[in-house]
C-alpha cells in the first residue's frame, strides 16, 4: 500500500492529470481496491490537484443507496474531481465473497445504476424513492445527503462496447472506456481495428444527442483508452527484456487466482473460460504497450489519431517484487519526461 502512496505523489510531481483505481476483493491485486473510494479521499487530501478515477466501481456489490452516498461525498471532497467508470463485475469469486451470484451480476449493474440515478435526482420533497431489485430493497424519504459537488451529479463513465451502452453514455454525455477488442476475442493483435470502430460510434452518437458544445469537448477529453501494461526504457531492447519478465510475474498472479475462481464458478454454478495467457503475443499487443520512449511514443500517436483524449496505463502491474517497484518508478519518470510532452499541445 505505501508503493501505491509513492507511486500516486509521483504521478502528481511528473504532471499526470488523474490516478484511477480499481475495485477489486480477495485478489490480493492492490490491496486498496478492497475500497478505492476511501483510498482516493486519503489521496486526494494529500494531491488536491489531480482527478481520481475508478476503473471500475462493480456496481452489483454496492448498495445502491450507500454507492450514491458515497460517490457524492468523494464528488464534494475532491471539488467535483472524480471520474466513476462502472462495470458488473469479472470474477465469481469477488461476487459470492460478498454474497452476489454470478449469474445475477449484470441484471444488478443495470438496476443499482437506475435506483442511484433516481437518487441523485430527488430533492427533499419528491415523494420516496422505493426500490427492490431481488438484492436490495428500501425506500429512501428524503434526500441524498450531502449533494454531489457538480449539478450534474458524479462524472459517471461507461466502456462503449456494445451498442446499448454506447447510446446510454453519450445521451449523458459520459467520457467512455474505448475498448481495443471486439468479444468473443479479446486479444487478436489488432486494437486499433477495435478502437476505431468503437470510437467512432461513440463519437457519433455523442454529437448527435445534442449536448452543449463545452460538455461534449469534456466528455471526449477524457474518453479513455486503457493498457494493463505500460514499461518504458532506455532502449527498446532493454524494454523487452524488463517487459517479459513483468508478464512473467502478471501470469503467475493470474494463474494463482484462477484456482480461486474455479472454486467459486462451482459454488455460483457457471463455468467460465480458461485463464488468459498473457505471454502471448497478441494478449500483449492488445493490452500492453512498452518499448523505448520514441517506440511508444510512436504507437501513442495512432492513438491520439483516432481522436481519444485520455490514455490510462498501469505501471506497476504483477507481482510488486523490488525490482518491478523500481522498474515501475523508473518507467513513470521517463513516460513523463520524454512522451507525455509530446502530446500535451494535444
Amino acid at each position: 500500500m505505501q508503493a501505491m502512496i509513492e507511486h500516486a505523489v509521483d504521478a502528481e510531481r511528473l504532471g499526470f492529470d488523474a490516478v484511477f483505481l480499481p475495485d477489486h476483493h480477495f485478489t490480493g491485486y492492490a490491496p486498496p481496491a478492497s475500497d478505492p473510494m476511501m483510498f482516493a479521499a486519503y489521496l486526494a487530501a494529500k494531491l488536491p490537484r489531480l482527478h481520481f478515477g475508478f476503473s471500475v466501481q462493480t456496481v452489483p456489490l454496492h448498495h445502491p443507496v450507500r454507492f450514491a452516498e458515497r460517490l457524492n461525498l468523494i464528488d464534494q471532497l475532491t471539488d467535483g474531481k472524480i471520474l466513476v467508470g462502472t462495470g458488473s463485475g469479472t470474477t465469481p469469486e469477488e461476487m459470492i465473497g460478498l454474497g452476489v451470484n454470478y449469474q445475477d451480476s449484470k441484471q444488478l449493474s443495470v438496476s443499482n445504476l437506475e435506483i442511484a440515478e433516481r437518487l441523485w435526482a430527488k430533492r427533499q420533497d419528491d415523494e420516496p424513492v422505493v426500490f427492490d431489485n431481488g438484492h436490495y430493497k428500501g425506500a429512501v424519504v428524503s434526500r441524498i445527503v450531502p449533494a454531489p459537488y457538480s449539478a450534474r451529479g458524479p462524472q459517471m463513465m461507461a466502456v462503449a462496447l456494445r451498442p446499448a451502452s454506447t447510446r446510454r453514455a453519450a445521451a449523458q454525455a459520459q467520457p467512455a472506456f474505448i475498448p481495443a477488442f471486439t468479444p468473443p476475442a479479446l486479444d487478436d493483435g489488432e486494437p486499433l481495428l477495435h478502437l476505431r470502430k468503437h470510437f467512432a460510434a461513440y463519437r457519433e452518437a455523442l454529437e448527435a444527442a445534442g449536448h452543449p458544445e463545452e460538455l461534449v469537448t469534456r466528455a471526449l477529453a477524457w474518453t479513455t483508452h486503457t493498457y494493463q501494461h505500460v514499461h518504458v526504457a532506455p532502449t527498446d531492447e532493454q524494454a523487452e527484456e524488463e517487459f517479459q519478465q513483468i508478464i512473467e510475474l502478471y501470469q503467475a498472479a493470474v494463474e494463482r487466482e484462477h484456482t480461486a475462481n474455479k472454486a467459486a464458478e462451482r459454488l455460483s454454478g457457471v463455468e467460465l473460460g480458461p485463464v488468459h495467457d498473457a505471454r502471448k503475443p497478441g494478449w500483449q499487443r492488445t493490452w500492453c504497450l512498452w518499448g523505448s520512449p520514441e517506440t511508444v511514443t510512436e504507437r501513442l500517436r495512432e492513438v491520439a489519431d483516432v481522436g481519444i483524449g485520455n490514455v490510462l496505463g498501469g505501471f506497476l502491474g504483477g507481482t510488486l517484487t523490488p525490482a518491478r517497484r523500481e522498474w515501475g518508478r523508473r518507467s513513470l519518470e521517463l513516460f513523463a519526461a520524454e512522451v507525455m510532452p509530446r502530446f500535451r499541445s494535444k
